[in-house]
C-alpha cells in the first residue's frame, strides 16, 4: 500500500480575472499641501509678495517664486487680474440667458461662439445639455441695454429659435475662487 501523500491540487494555467475596478475611481490630489496653501493665498490676494507667500508657508522666496512658477507652468494659474466694481462702470445690472437653437449643427454653433466672444456685455457663455443650447451670463447697464444686446445680436444669429432671459434681482454670492 503506498502511503505517500498525493496531491489533489489542480495546477491549470488560467489567467486570472481582471481585478475588480473601483465604481468611483478617486482622482490624485492634483497639488501637494503646500501648493495647495500658495493657491489658496494667491486667490486671496493675487498681488502678494513673494517673500510675503514663502513667509506664510515656510518656504524660502526662491523655493516659493520657483514653485508658483511651475503651477504656471503647469496650467494651474491660468492668470492674474482685478476685481471690478460692475455698478460705478455702468454694468450693473446681471441678467442670464437661455438660448435654444433649431438646428444642433456645426455651423450655427461656430456663428453664436464666435458672435459671443466678442461681445463685451457677455461675461460667461456655456454650452450646455438639457432644455436649452446655450447659457448665456452678461452685464449691461440697463434692462434696456440688455434688450439692445439681444435684439441686434442674438436674435440676428442664424438658428435662434427661443431666448429666455433672467435678471438678477439680488446677488447672493459671487466668486470665481476654485475650492482648492
Amino acid at each position: 500500500m503506498n502511503t505517500s501523500a498525493r496531491s489533489t491540487t489542480s495546477h491549470t494555467s488560467r489567467p486570472l480575472p481582471p481585478p475588480l475596478a473601483d465604481p468611483q475611481p478617486r482622482p490624485l490630489p492634483p497639488v501637494d499641501a503646500i501648493d495647495a496653501q500658495l493657491l489658496r493665498l494667491l486667490q486671496d490676494d493675487g498681488r502678494i509678495a513673494i517673500t510675503r507667500l514663502g513667509e506664510v508657508v515656510g518656504l524660502s522666496p526662491a523655493a516659493t517664486h520657483d514653485r508658483v512658477a511651475r503651477l504656471k507652468r503647469e496650467g494651474y494659474i491660468l492668470g492674474y487680474e482685478a476685481v471690478l466694481n460692475a455698478e460705478k462702470l455702468t454694468s450693473g445690472l446681471l441678467v442670464f440667458a437661455e438660448i435654444s437653437v433649431n438646428d444642433p449643427a456645426p455651423g450655427i454653433g461656430r456663428a453664436l461662439k464666435a458672435a459671443m466672444q466678442v461681445r463685451h456685455e457677455v461675461i460667461e457663455c456655456h454650452e450646455v445639455d438639457g432644455r436649452f443650447d446655450y447659457l448665456l451670463k452678461t452685464r449691461v447697464a440697463d434692462m434696456y441695454a440688455y434688450r439692445d444686446f439681444v435684439a441686434s445680436v442674438v436674435w440676428k444669429l442664424p438658428g435662434v429659435r427661443e431666448v429666455r432671459t433672467y435678471a438678477v434681482i439680488d446677488e447672493i454670492k459671487n466668486t470665481s475662487r476654485i475650492p482648492v
